[in-house]
């Protein structure tokens, strides 16, 4: 008797649930006061509707789905406002749009008025896609592929390649990334085995496939640069090449049976290449397969004795067994803090907890953090200020920083940091390098309070959308957030001893700096929110004649007009 099988019902999709709730209607609970909020869902670039849109509250008591003229409506629960006669929506209410194939938008109002009455508008900026083809330069068959992208960002003022996504590529080659964000990205491929020495005889010649980079560049670097918009798909095609691959054996001599060591493989000095070794902590060292190449492996580690080492090796024709790897002491940094305040006010204090107590801090642990940021393009292990270990623990020590060039940050609520230096070098324009079992000079921090302030108003801003005022719902509270998109920056000149600074911007195109250290500064106002490269002064250039140059002394006020840079056309 043939037996049938039925396959296993499919949980259903978010989206269909979400749409489906959508379609009840929320009824306000017993003796509930009610307003009606209708608005228009619309596409952030073209300012079209968008049909079929998911509109909820970020309370999840109301749901709508937009109808063919992207438009919704729903009752709105209220609530008694202060001291007034009639009702009000609560304080904090705000809506947010979905839908496949787009992404939200960064618009700081909660719910932005648009048009007479009650109107509103929420955006939604058409998601862009990376789709392309893996082929083999050869006959043989496509293995399994991993594809990578890497997204452009600029922290803290310089560029770094975050990773942005992971797919498989399909047995034909083909692969896609959907829900991108506008910006900059570059496509590689992880190294794989051939199909047929996947599990080879140790004897046996091993085959593999080597990382390959948009659009078949030789190496990371060289690898194209995919620049994306919203609604748009780019392409990326990669070519595999096969090619020996060879063992690698490289002991660690002084690791202990609980070490635990992450191992990063780098080619021509960067990181971010696509490939890859492992540990095995059972023969206590770095194992894995490579094609011929000059490669430098760097093992962090973790654990008891933990330690940094690295090791530049070639790979030519044929297994690598050492020479064997050293764990050399990870550094400790002291920082020393010279306070030059003209204020005397230091009260207060900050509470730490360790799960078992609380400890309260006081002098500079209570208004400062000391953060090391790894200066390399690809991401990298960073470190900051250890946690305190008992009660008046004031011990500002940085531990277990591995070897490699740093950057320093140091977030303060009280003044700011006029000076970082360590042994003669300026740590504001230069990285930290910390070598193998190094014990560097201390960080010296100076901190001063006479910050100036800059405020002004940008020319050219467009009028403020009318407000909400109908008896039903009070405008104030439906836009608790309600700001102007605009951005505005505060660039510190070169050399000038600035501090990088976002200014808050009203709907009217005012702004008022937070306290700056006094210097040189380049204001500029944008349209949305912007990734500026502002430690990069090629970069800045650019921007000479785009805003005033201010230059403010300690405890001035400065005042000046801006011109808005729009960017959105």
């Amino acid at each position: 008797m043939k037996l049938c099988s039925r396959r296993p019902a499919r949980p259903l999709p978010i989206w269909v649930i979400l749409a489906f709730l959508a379609a009840v209607p929320l009824q306000a609970q017993s003796g509930e006061k009610t307003g009606t909020l209708r608005g228009t869902v619309v596409n952030f670039i073209t300012r079209t509707p968008i049909a079929r849109a998911l509109v909820t509250s970020n309370d999840q008591r109301l749901a709508a789905l937009t109808d063919a003229d992207g438009r919704f409506e729903f009752q709105v629960p209220l609530a008694a406002a202060d001291g007034a006669a009639e009702a009000a929506v609560p304080q904090g209410f705000f809506l947010s749009p979905r839908r496949p194939g787009y992404l939200a938008v960064d618009v700081r109002d909660g719910i932005q008025p648009h048009g007479p009455g009650d109107d509103i508008v929420l955006y939604l900026v058409p998601e862009a896609i990376i789709a392309g083809r893996i082929t083999v330069a050869g006959p043989e068959a496509l293995p399994p592929v991993n594809v990578e992208i890497v997204r452009r960002q600029v922290q803290d003022g310089r560029i770094q390649w975050v990773p942005a996504g992971s797919v498989t590529a399909r047995s034909d080659g083909e692969f896609r990334f959907a829900e991108l964000a506008a910006g900059s990205y570059k496509v590689l491929t992880r190294e794989a085995l051939d199909n047929d020495t996947a599990l080879p005889d140790r004897q046996a010649q091993i085959y593999g496939f080597p990382p390959a980079y948009a659009q078949n560049a030789p190496d990371f670097a060289g690898a194209a640069v995919l620049q994306i918009v919203p609604g748009m798909t780019a392409t990326a095609n990669l070519t595999l090449t096969r090619k020996p691959y060879h063992r690698i054996h490289i002991p660690v001599a002084n690791a202990t049976a609980d070490t635990v060591i992450a191992v990063n493989v780098s080619v021509g000095g960067q990181r971010g290449q696509g490939f890859s070794l492992g540990y095995n902590n059972r023969g206590q060292a770095i194992e894995g397969l490579l094609p011929d190449g000059i490669y430098t492996v760097e093992a962090n580690g973790f654990g008891t004795g933990p330690g940094s080492g690295t090791l530049t090796f070639t790979v030519n024709g044929g297994p690598v067994n050492g020479p064997a790897m050293t764990l050399v002491p990870d550094s400790l940094i002291r920082v020393v803090v010279n306070e030059e305040f003209t204020s005397t006010d230091d009260s207060g204090s900050v509470s730490f907890s360790d799960g078992r107590r609380t400890i309260r801090l006081k002098g500079p642990r209570r208004y400062m953090s000391v953060v090391l940021q790894s200066a390399e393009e690809t991401p990298g292990s960073g470190a900051a200020l250890r946690d305190p270990v008992g009660q008046g623990d004031e011990g500002l020590v940085i531990e277990d920083v591995h070897p490699g060039r740093y950057w320093i940050r140091v977030n303060t609520t009280r003044g700011y940091a006029a000076s970082i230096r360590s042994g003669g070098i300026d740590l504001r324009r230069e990285p930290l390098v910390i070598a193998p079992g190094a014990s560097p000079a201390p960080i010296e921090i100076t901190m001063r309070d006479d910050t100036a302030v800059i405020s002004g108003t940008i020319e050219g801003m467009p009028p403020a959308p009318p407000v909400v005022s109908t008896p039903a719902l009070n405008a104030a509270r439906v836009t608790p957030a309600m700001q102007s998109p605009a951005r505005v920056y505060c660039i510190p000149a070169a050399d000038s001893g600035g501090q990088y600074t976002e200014a808050w911007v009203s709907p009217e195109g005012s702004f008022v700096s937070a306290p700056l250290p006094p210097g040189a500064y380049r204001v500029l106002a944008f349209d949305h929110a912007q990734q500026l490269e502002y430690r990069n002064p090629e970069a800045m250039q650019a921007y000479d004649s785009r805003g005033p140059l201010v230059q403010v002394a300690g405890g001035q006020k400065e005042q000046v007009r801006v011109p808005l840079i729009v960017t959105t056309e």
